[in-house]
């Protein structure tokens, strides 16, 4: 996992195309025994050491052997580069031109991503990365995709490029989608929750914002100017598909469900979609308790972006969709600022926003949603200079 901050544009549409396989239903897995839970049964001292001796060794053809199968080469290097402070072993686990996309865009190459792991763990070296959970599918023939939902804690006692060290905690959860293939990671899509952290060291976060936007005036970045986000068809009315029981379409459950919830604006959808005591956990410590604190959420957020076009980006699941299973979900959007909301008074500028969404759906429903989107990123394209 990476946490770099270097300030670039959004991609082109050359670039973000993807590098990895598209993946089919028959590379889910259907049931757990590859999961974190089946990983760390019986403690964490023991598997961060070796692999734990009463799971089966998946087929990891091209990747180090010392790694049982795929959640064990995620935890482990994450553990190893950030906790053990072994940072030049993102050599060896990251593609020499890998592309990662973080809060604020895009970067290439494993030295952009060295420079920023050392920078902060200098801001803090006692930084600790505690896997929540790892949705997986694929395999070694083509890539192995991963989504890994960390908690991040430590605190702020070294200089980093926000200032001096104050002293504060940290405590906040990230998610990095990940693509590998021959023991090499070489694409990640990283929702770092940058706005959180300063927040949370005492950072005024749209300061902040603007001023790592003015920093990148000289960048070459596309301008998205000039016309509305495309969720209509010309005058035509939004599409409204139907919403299959996950059991009978689980990819269509989700596409169906985003697709109504926030293109069709059909917020009546939600009750398909989630179960009525849903819990959800976001970005910068938003927490929802049912399922009418999570469409306030969606209301305001559609309130700031009135014309918000959102697509589906990257999906995959684990588990048995009609009992339990878990979902990834890696989804982009576009609108422009023009209404009332957190964000402050409308600035009618275009926004490129983008995040993951894990889903625990059982009986039919989504239970739980944790979901990450790049807040710092959204904040310096509303507050930096104009392009």
């Amino acid at each position: 996992m990476t946490t770099g901050q270097d300030i670039t544009a959004l991609p082109t549409a050359q670039e973000t195309q993807p590098r990895f396989s598209a993946l089919g239903d028959h590379q889910m897995p259907k049931d757990f025994t590859v999961s974190l839970a089946a990983y760390t049964r019986g403690g964490t001292d023991g598997f961060l050491q070796r692999p734990p001796s009463h799971l089966p060794r998946q087929v990891m053809t091209g990747f180090d052997p010392a790694y049982l199968d795929i959640i064990d080469y995620i935890v482990r290097i994450t553990h190893r580069i950030w906790e053990e402070k072994d940072i030049g072993y993102i050599y060896d686990t990251y593609s020499h031109d890998c592309r990662v996309w973080d809060d604020v865009g895009l970067q290439y190459g494993r030295d952009k991503i060295v420079a920023d792991t050392v920078h902060t763990n200098a801001a803090i070296p006692d930084i600790r990365l505690v896997a929540d959970e790892v949705i997986w599918a694929g395999d070694a023939a083509t890539d192995f995709h991963t989504s890994h939902r960390t908690v991040i804690l430590g605190t702020n006692t070294g200089w980093s490029r926000w200032g001096p060290p104050t002293g504060r905690p940290v405590r906040l959860f990230c998610m990095a989608n990940c693509v590998a293939r021959g023991n090499e990671i070489h694409t990640e899509h990283v929702a770092y929750d940058t706005a959180m952290l300063l927040k949370q060291i005492g950072v005024d976060v749209i300061a902040a914002a603007r001023t790592a936007a003015e920093a990148r005036l000289d960048a070459e970045r596309p301008a998205l100017l000039g016309a509305e986000p495309a969720r209509l068809p010309g005058q035509g009315k939004p599409a409204r598909p139907a919403i299959p029981p996950p059991a009978a379409d689980l990819r269509g459950f989700v596409a169906a469900a985003f697709d109504r919830i926030w293109n069709g604006r059909d917020l009546s959808a939600m009750r398909q979609v989630y179960a009525p005591d849903v819990t959800a956990e976001m970005s910068t410590g938003r927490a929802f308790s049912d399922l009418g604190q999570l469409r306030a959420h969606v209301l305001t957020m559609l309130a700031m972006f009135p014309n918000l076009a959102m697509r589906l980006d990257d999906l995959y699941w684990m588990g048995d969709p009609g009992g339990s299973c878990l979902v990834a979900a890696r989804w982009g959007a576009l609108g422009h600022h023009r209404g009332h909301g957190p964000y402050g008074p409308p600035t009618a500028r275009e926004v490129h926003l983008w995040g993951i969404t894990q889903w625990h759906i059982e009986g039919g429903r989504v239970r739980r949603e944790w979901t990450a989107f790049n807040e710092f990123g959204i904040l310096m394209q509303l507050f930096g200079p104009a392009r």
